[in-house]
């Protein structure tokens, strides 16, 4: 939900054409909540979306709103389409697609756990990457008979422009490395200062919002202790020096955006 627009691939919208589909927009609690409602509904003709979000007042565990949610709108959407209903088969064969990163497995366990409840039956993880090949058919629920299939994240050849792949990489969708962590927590800043979410300045002892990304960096590294210990060559020798890590000080800046501590932002 962080990248509702940008988050689509549009090679696999052009795939789906008037295919059923459900929009699953993950970690909903993160996004700006007065800017969700525009931002839900686009592109979305031959589909129906969700949200899928981490409510810390659900007694229900995370996902499993919205995973009660996606086995009947599957079955209405497939019901309802006369090309792809057909009366001899009741079970539903489901292709989970996507960008990397944006929680298909974690779906896909969840509908699993909640459903039959039996345990996660595909890999999760932090980083793109994790799924590497398109996996056989796991089995979600019973009533209806539904499988889902696992897929790699897929990204475009060509990004748009350079914003689209800023917000992709902020978001976890391209690995930190390739981008540069020091970049992307320029343009963080950038954003968070756009979107005036200045939860940075409290959370970092800074003593007010600025644009000047190696002063926040600066104070993210002494707030959180991200130091190294360097040898310096003296006259009298090898010396131990410690100074402030900045590439760790990014990583953890970038890492609590995308846990919602800086404020909720949708990028789009």
């Amino acid at each position: 939900a962080h990248i509702p627009l940008s988050g689509r691939n549009p090679m696999l919208q052009e795939a789906l054409g008037i295919r059923p589909h459900v929009l699953v927009l993950n970690k909903w609690d993160l996004a700006d909540p007065h800017r969700q409602p525009v931002s839900s509904g686009a592109g979305l003709a031959a589909g129906l979306w969700v949200a899928a979000g981490r409510c810390q007042q659900c007694l229900l565990p995370p996902f499993s709103i919205v995973s009660l949610q996606i086995v009947p709108l599957v079955a209405k959407l497939v019901d309802n389409s006369p090309r792809y209903h057909r009366a001899e088969s009741n079970e539903y064969s489901i292709m989970v697609i996507g960008v990397p990163n944006v929680g298909k497995s974690s779906l896909i366990n969840s509908l699993r756990r909640l459903h039959l409840k039996k345990g996660k039956a595909t890999a999760v993880g932090g980083e793109p990457g994790v799924t590497k090949a398109v996996l056989t058919r796991i089995q979600v629920c019973e009533k209806p008979l539904m499988y889902l299939v696992d897929t790699p994240g897929v990204l475009p050849p060509k990004l748009g422009d350079v914003e689209t792949g800023m917000k992709l990489a902020l978001c976890g969708a391209i690995r930190d490395h390739l981008v540069g962590e020091d970049i992307m927590a320029d343009y963080l800043l950038y954003v968070l200062n756009k979107h005036q979410q200045f939860q940075y300045v409290q959370r970092y002892g800074l003593a007010e919002a600025c644009d000047d990304v190696e002063a926040v960096l600066r104070r993210v590294a002494l707030a959180q202790g991200r130091t190294q210990k360097v040898k310096v060559l003296t006259g009298t020798g090898n010396v131990n020096v410690t100074m402030l890590n900045y590439p760790a000080a990014a990583y953890k800046f970038l890492r609590d955006f995308r846990a919602g501590r800086l404020g909720k932002v949708t990028l789009d």
